[in-house]
């Protein structure tokens, strides 16, 4: 890897009079934003996961841009940059749904949804800003996903390569995009494929179950998650289906009016995905605790700059925005999420005096959990990459710490005499946690793109102001995208019309945990047991992970989060996920052992094959859904069907289960060769 040294410009600047922040580069990045978070949104919202938009953006840029005169690599990196920032801001998913599920909206407002999503974000990149210089320059964290996009400018661009790298990266993506879409059809649109299956049996009254996904978009994610977080996956699979729903339905026998399966699945939704919540909540305030010292540092790096006395450095890739800029930016943002509240507020039916005592105090709660966790954050991506960073983790902090202060104003002024205030302190909750995740998921993003700029050479302040163009057009794209997929498919809990087929809802599983955990919380009746007990978990894994990782030279880990992931989400999206996990490890191993000491080059060839054709699976099974939910949201509009491309073939379960199978070994054997042609 580039040390912080070696990858500073040699004196004169060959770059300075490259161009960087263009008009048609900003046109372009706009373009690329809609198509990604509106795939982000769908795939978050059917799943719980997104995906880094970094790589594939500068993929793209690098093919169209190479068109255009005087295009550059400082160009293409800005447009990577625009992009990663809409798509990563598409996390606020993960709780802004749970406003339905709680009853309390009906859709999606355009400009409260905005104003929200644009404060937050902008705010996530302010707070960062000053964390550059120690955690990107002088720090010894890999950030993954930024050397990668990096490597990939490079690889393309005229000023490092001329052998066709940014062709065949966009076939890569396109070939991969193109199979999963195909399959995807098949499967949600002619629904002549099954996208799931599942092995029931009993032992004694203990039910079990051996799951199983077909989703290549999850192959493709799973193919991007490192060994360890896969592994762990599976432990938590194996926990709850092999532990907590054999136990939970062997001391409470299967009633005799509902079947094996159905039973099995009300006690991992009712009791196991508590569990889950507990080890996940755990596992984030862990990251907290071990990231206190970068965060104590950040604060004193942020005060010192926003105090003006931090100067400047001469040097072009050492100017950042400036003290008065960052300071004029984080105010407006501030009034601006205090605007956002006061208009959520002002539509409750609550005294003046403590309606304005809500504002002040989720607006000041929003902004400062948010300054607290950026750093937290931004380590954490440059530690493991963005993907990886446990943003639901922060999510359900926020929620915990806003429903608990919000209980206690509630209490103390007898607002809860009304069960409509309570309703609402539930929605409130909801909004404030959507605030703080807006700040995190950017400031995850953040530095990982100025990872990557710092490599190429690029210019902080212009990737901050691109960052800033890419909040404000996420902002505008996620409300509608949002409102599409509701009208289409549902949530699990909140479906718009009634008759809907509640099999094809989207899961929106962050969504549906917080809004449960903000609920209880108000009504003195969430089952604390069960989280204290994944607690417990939680507290075990992290004994266990950091005994690993003491062991010199051995490289091990088991990542508590990951295991929290694997007990709360479906067993059929996390199989997917574990079987891209061993893929990547296979893949690596065969390579290894075919070049043996000389497998340094063919491994990097093979990354990013691996790499760019796995963004391919994600993005092509996204987009289909997202065009699925346009036809389905017109037919419904228009009278017509729920389902109106469905074949509606007669007893053709069977069929579809093995058809689905066929399909996820096929795009499997395809990415596995494509990563060892590419190794050769």
């Amino acid at each position: 890897m580039m040390s912080a040294a070696s990858a500073a410009p040699a004196s004169p600047d060959p770059y300075a009079n490259y161009r960087e922040l263009t008009l048609r580069g900003m046109v372009l990045g706009a373009l690329i934003t809609v198509v990604f978070t509106a795939s982000n949104v769908y795939l978050g919202l059917k799943v719980g996961l997104t995906f880094a938009s970094s790589i594939p953006a500068a993929v793209i840029s690098m093919a169209l841009l190479r068109f255009a005169r005087g295009s550059n690599i400082l160009e293409n990196n800005m447009v990577q940059t625009q992009a990663s920032a809409a798509g990563t801001l598409s996390s606020v998913i993960f709780i802004l749904p749970g406003l339905l599920m709680a009853g309390y909206w009906s859709g999606f407002p355009f400009w409260q949804t905005v104003l929200l999503c644009t404060s937050g974000g902008i705010l996530g990149v302010i707070f960062t800003i000053p964390l550059r210089h120690a955690m990107v320059v002088n720090s010894p964290l890999p950030y993954p996903e930024g050397v990668a996009a990096a490597e990939i400018l490079k690889a393309g661009s005229q000023e490092h390569a001329e052998d066709g790298s940014a062709d065949s990266g966009i076939r890569e993506i396109a070939l991969g995009g193109a199979i999963s879409g195909l399959v995807s059809f098949c499967a949600n649109g002619l629904r002549v494929m099954a996208d799931s299956a599942s092995y029931w049996f009993k032992s004694g009254t203990a039910i079990f179950q051996l799951p199983m996904g077909y989703s290549l978009a999850l192959l493709g994610a799973g193919f991007l998650v490192n060994l360890a977080g896969g592994i762990a996956i599976l432990l938590g699979i194996a926990i709850a289906w092999g532990v907590l729903v054999p136990y939970f339905s062997s001391v409470a026998p299967q009633p005799a009016d509902m079947d094996m399966a159905s039973y099995a699945l009300s006690l991992w939704k009712n009791k196991v995905r508590f569990i889950g919540a507990g080890t996940i909540g755990v596992a984030a305030i862990w990251t907290l605790i071990t990231l206190l010292k970068p965060m104590m540092e950040g604060m004193r790096l942020s005060f010192k700059a926003m105090s003006g006395k931090h100067e400047q450095g001469r040097n072009r890739i050492e100017q950042d925005l400036g003290p008065t800029a960052m300071i004029a930016w984080s105010v407006g943002m501030l009034l601006m999420l205090g605007l956002g509240f006061h208009h959520f507020v002002d539509a409750a039916t609550i005294p003046s005096g403590l309606g304005w005592l809500l504002v002040v105090v989720c607006t000041a709660l929003a902004f400062f959990i948010g300054f607290l966790v950026a750093a937290a954050c931004g380590y954490m991506a440059g530690l493991v990459g963005s993907s990886s960073s446990p943003i639901s983790g922060i999510g359900i902090i926020s929620v915990v710490i806003v429903s608990l202060v919000l209980l206690l104003i509630g209490e103390s002024s007898n607002m809860f005499a009304d069960e409509a205030n309570r309703q609402f302190m539930v929605a409130l909750t909801l909004f404030s946690g959507t605030a703080v995740v807006a700040v995190a998921s950017v400031s995850n993003d953040n530095l990982q793109d100025l990872k990557t700029g710092w490599l190429v050479h690029a210019t902080p302040w212009r990737q901050q102001v691109a960052l800033i163009i890419g909040c404000v057009v996420g902002a505008l794209v996620i409300a509608p995208v949002l409102e599409m997929l509701y009208q289409a498919y549902g949530f699990t809990g909140a479906m718009p019309r009634e008759g809907m087929d509640a099999s094809q809802a989207l899961a929106a599983p962050q969504a549906t945990l917080m809004t449960t955990i903000a609920n209880g919380i108000f009504r003195h009746d969430l089952q604390w047991n069960y989280i204290f007990t994944g607690m417990g978990i939680g507290v075990a894994l992290i004994i266990v992970d950091v005994l690993l990782r003491r062991k010199e030279g051995a490289n091990l880990s088991l990542p508590a989060l990951a295991v929290g992931m694997g007990i709360y989400l479906p067993p059929s999206v996390n199989m997917p996920i574990v079987l891209g996990t061993l893929l990547a490890a296979w893949l690596r191993w065969r390579i290894r052992s075919r070049h043996g000491n000389n497998a340094a080059g063919p491994l990097k060839r093979a990354e990013r094959t691996g790499t760019l054709f796995a963004a391919g699976l994600i993005v092509g099974e996204s987009l289909v859904g997202v065009l699925l939910a346009f036809i389905i949201a017109f037919s419904v509009t228009s009278g017509g069907s729920e389902a109106p491309l469905a074949l509606n073939l007669e007893n053709w379960d069977n069929a579809a289960a093995w058809l689905g199978l066929a399909a996820f070994v096929a795009g499997a054997l395809v990415l596995g060769r494509r990563v060892l042609t590419a190794a050769r």
